[in-house]
């Protein structure tokens, strides 16, 4: 299963069409640590992600099964690698007006951050006691 054929290309957002400055990998890693950001497209959540250590992170489309994973740098693009999709899943990742914006490699329109208060909740049968 690839993430892009799972979630409708993405609809169009109201944000600027100039491009913001992409963030190293250590201002990635500074800004997600510890933390779950719920993503929108349109102002419509599309899914979470929560950034644990080393790298390590675990993404889920609402309602959806978590996929367990990790990120790393590749030029100005993070990548991800998940234990259940194909190949990596590479963006290019800024903040505009505070918020994370994310960028698809190849296309789409991106993904903006929403301020959450909660952590990640997995739906399906591996989701332990």
């Amino acid at each position: 299963m690839r993430f892009m054929k799972t979630v409708p290309l993405f609809l169009s957002l109201a944000l600027p069409a100039f491009a913001d400055t992409p963030m190293t990998a250590e201002e990635f890693d500074a800004y997600t640590q510890g933390r779950t950001i719920l993503y929108s497209t349109d102002g419509v959540p599309t899914g979470a992600e929560t950034y644990l250590r080393n790298r390590r992170v675990r993404w889920s489309f609402l309602q959806d099964d978590c996929q367990d994973g990790y990120w790393y740098p590749e030029g100005e693009n993070i990548c991800f690698v998940y234990d259940a999709v194909d190949g990596p899943q590479c963006w290019t990742f800024s903040l505009n007006a505070g918020r994370l914006r994310a960028d698809f490699v190849g296309g789409g329109t991106p993904l903006l951050e929403v301020p959450v208060e909660h952590e990640l909740i997995c739906m399906g049968p591996d989701v332990g006691v």
